[in-house]
């Protein structure tokens, strides 16, 4: 339960932060979602075991976390269950490639070794460069400029639903331990046994209640698409922004 309201606050916190002034927050959303992907792809583009390639790109996120005054702890708090599982996908690496590529002294590295470093710090780097960019932009301003990149509408209006309707439901799976703690009140946590009636009561609910927000979207002129508007119109400094970080980026990838 503590977890649950935990995470309400954390998206709270997210929100106050991509809508309050600074220099980051304050360029328009379209450049810094382009570099973002131009970031993801030419890190993830590095050879399985070219990990000094993909520290250099690390010149990126260090950057905008010191001028965006961004603390690196509260990324690693929110995203701790992302970044678990991101350093989980390479572990059978060592296994698999015990081909011997140099040693340190009595310690012999093997390229399944330095694959799975390379492959985990790859996940990091991409899930920090999706993390500033959520703190920096709202999740309107991400929609507006996804629409712009001409994504299909279905997938950006899926998007924008579910992470406006996420606290809703975070709300709503509280509702219901907070009903179950108090019929069960000498119980430590969901017993397992109505795990499988916790889950199908909380999708008739989650039905329910997204046929009452359709109900309201088509009263009030939904048509299939929002009509998403930024806040402010892209200037010198959002268009010199993607050029040096293109530039930057770029020519630390072919150094």
């Amino acid at each position: 339960m503590n977890r649950i309201s935990d995470a309400i606050v954390d998206l709270h916190k997210m929100d106050m932060e991509a809508g309050k002034c600074g220099w980051l927050q304050g360029i328009h959303p379209l450049p810094k979602l382009f570099v973002t992907l131009i970031f993801i792809l030419l890190t993830v583009s590095f050879g399985k075991y070219d990990l000094p390639g993909v520290l250099k790109m690390g010149i990126y996120l260090i950057i905008l976390f010191v001028l965006g005054d961004i603390s690196v702890k509260l990324l690693l708090k929110r995203m701790k269950a992302v970044l678990l599982l991101v350093c989980l996908v390479g572990i059978a690496n060592p296994f698999f490639d015990r081909e011997v590529m140099f040693r340190l002294g009595t310690v012999t590295v093997t390229g399944g070794m330095v694959s799975a470093v390379t492959l985990m710090f790859k996940g990091i780097f991409a899930v920090s460069a999706s993390y500033l960019l959520m703190v920096t932009t709202s999740m309107e301003d991400i929609c507006y400029a996804l629409r712009k990149m001409h994504m299909p509408k279905m997938f950006v209006t899926v998007l924008m639903l579910v992470y406006r309707y996420m606290i809703l439901f975070l709300k709503e799976i509280q509702r219901m331990t907070d009903a179950y703690t108090l019929r069960a009140p000498g119980q430590k946590g969901v017993h397992y046994k109505v795990w499988g009636t916790m889950v199908g009561q909380l999708l008739l609910r989650s039905m329910d209640r997204a046929q009452n927000v359709y109900d309201s979207m088509t009263l009030r002129g939904y048509n299939g698409e929002f009509h998403l508007r930024c806040k402010k119109r892209a200037g010198g400094s959002d268009y010199l922004y993607v050029f040096v970080w293109s530039m930057v980026l770029v020519c630390v990838r072919m150094i």
